[in-house]
């Protein structure tokens, strides 16, 4: 620890984001960045703790929190980024879009301001690319086995740099003819700008890794080719099957799924195609208060919608005003105001959709009632009760279901491949990412649910361990 003194010294800063009308006006990325001697202060209040709760509880990857923040504070960046590396594949893309569960689990949380943790991360891994730092990692001795990931996501992508690292050849097939998967068709520039995507590309390909665009596995290629051409494959194809919303009308034009509103838009930012779903100059409703449907909120605002709505079914979250995590080390269930809210939306709570009305087969209108949750003492559940009289009505011109994602899609590919799918239809696999298919691994979203890019970081490190085991003992 290198200031005994930080914590009490130093109050937390965060760097703060770009000005509304400023960044309204482009797709570039909303926050702002700290200099580094502020980024200095900021590390130093790390209370190097008995017990790191940021370690062991917070970060899904286990980062070495307290050790490169002490790094950081004592100007040793080299080491710090050296540090994140050892358990980080993608710093540059947790240190963007990551929520931060290290800082809620920090042990000054408890009744002050949380370490700004993420910053810190972010500033360390830039660092390391500015300077050179960051190179291509080959590995010391090759081993004559091949290994095909499908899907280019966080979990395909974070496995194939931990498999190469070890000497294996990887390949690495993507649908799209980009890569990054949800990284780059599900995430708006102005939270992750894609230059950071191909960055991290490059420098896998120099690593030896190959990649294979616009393939699609069970159509340009068979099952039965990829299991005959290489040793293992892994399954990382995302949680592709969205919530949908059974009511009438549901059937009408200007409804759509937040991913195809926010693919389209991303690639018309990035210049391949030019299709979108445009909210330009309409009354938008965004159905679904989490991440996404925060995402549909700025993408709509950019493309210049006259008055954009966020409902929710569920209640409105605990409000808090205070700096420290009243759940801590937990993530607390606290009301959260992100970019695109400061932006411009109307945001309601507790609401039910009971019917979309059109005109000449487009949604003109759609009509709710409120509702109230009661807590079951029986069964400590929840039921929902409509609150008599509470009927509303909204004109609207587009409608964006954001409603998260059921389960991993069931296509041709995992038919052919002949998985099993768990209880919630995710791909069935056991503690060590292996499906039901022999030498057929998985990880990410396809087997754990639509969750953080984190957690899926994670288990692709973790799937690697374990193709690494089983392709040891073949």
């Amino acid at each position: 620890m290198g200031k005994t003194t930080g914590f009490i010294e130093e109050s937390r800063k965060e760097a703060g984001h770009r000005p509304v009308k400023e960044r309204l006006k482009d797709y570039r990325d909303v926050m702002k960045c700290l200099p580094d001697d502020k980024i200095r202060e900021q590390a130093s209040r790390c209370m190097d703790c008995g017990v790191p709760f940021c370690h062991g509880i917070g970060c899904p990857l286990g980062n070495f929190i307290p050790e490169w923040n002490d790094l950081v504070y004592r100007g040793k960046w080299e080491d710090a980024l050296r540090r994140l590396e050892e358990t980080n594949p993608l710093p540059e893309i947790t240190g963007r879009i990551c929520p931060a569960l290290c800082e809620s689990a920090c042990t000054l949380s408890i009744n002050d301001s949380p370490v700004t943790i993420r910053q810190v991360e972010l500033a360390v891994i830039e660092h390391g690319f500015e300077k050179g730092w960051v190179k291509p990692k080959k590995p010391e001795f090759l081993l004559n086995r091949k290994v095909a990931i499908v899907g280019s996501g966080p979990a395909g992508l974070s496995t194939a740099i931990v498999l190469r690292q070890k000497g294996y050849e990887v390949t690495v097939f993507e649908k799209s003819e980009r890569l990054g998967g949800i990284l780059r068709f599900g995430i708006p520039d102005f939270k992750l700008e894609k230059w950071i995507i191909d960055r991290r590309i490059k420098i896998m390909v120099e690593s030896g890794i190959k990649f294979e665009t616009g393939v699609n596995i069970g159509e340009d290629i068979s099952v039965a080719f990829l299991k005959r051409s290489f040793d293992v494959v892994l399954l990382t194809v995302g949680a592709g099957e969205p919530r949908d919303m059974k009511v009438p009308g549901r059937e009408l034009g200007g409804i759509c799924f937040a991913m195809d509103y926010l693919q389209k838009s991303n690639e018309s930012v990035s210049g391949v195609k030019k299709n979108i779903i445009t909210a330009k100059d309409k009354n938008v409703l965004v159905i679904g208060g989490g991440d996404t449907g925060s995402d549909c909120v700025g993408t709509a605002n950019r493309q210049g919608a006259k008055k954009v709505y966020l409902f929710e079914i569920m209640p409105k979250p605990q409000e808090w005003k205070e700096s420290w995590n009243p759940q801590w080390p937990e993530w607390p269930l606290i009301l959260r105001t992100s970019s695109s809210h400061e932006e411009g939306v109307k945001r309601e709570w507790s609401v039910s959709n009971r019917r979309f009305r059109g005109r000449n087969k487009e949604v003109n209108e759609v009509d709710f009632i409120r509702i109230e949750w009661k807590r079951l003492k029986e069964s400590k559940g929840l039921k929902v009760c409509e609150v008599p009289d509470s009927e509303f009505s909204l004109k609207v011109e587009l409608v964006i279901l954001a409603m998260g994602f059921v389960h991993v899609e069931h296509g041709k590919l995992l038919k052919d491949m002949g998985v099993r799918y768990d209880k919630k239809g995710n791909i069935q696999s056991n503690r060590s990412c292996a499906t039901s298919v022999k030498g057929v691994f998985t990880a990410g979203d396809a087997a754990a649910g639509a969750s953080l890019a984190v957690r899926a970081i994670k288990q692709g490190k973790e799937a690697a361990e374990s193709i690494h085991e089983y392709l040891c003992k073949k």
